[in-house]
């Protein structure tokens, strides 16, 4: 819950309008996110409502393409 990096970056495909709205952190660390799409989220940040959500996970992260799998 740090922000700090964007290995929790998803993609939000149903619910997105449910969630708090991204702070500029967020926004920043978004932009270094593989597969960015304008519903990507960082998991970490997102705060959720009552509502369900559909979510995909990109297949890279940075750590992942970092740790060469």
């Amino acid at each position: 819950m740090s922000c700090a990096c964007t290995t929790c970056h998803v993609i939000v495909r149903q619910g997105y309008d449910s969630l708090n709205p991204t702070e500029e952190c967020e926004d920043d660390m978004l932009d270094r996110a593989w597969g960015l799409e304008p519903q990507s989220r960082l998991s970490c940040q997102a705060i959720l409502a009552q509502q369900d959500l559909v979510i995909e996970i990109p297949r890279y992260s940075i750590n992942h393409a970092k740790e060469n799998h």
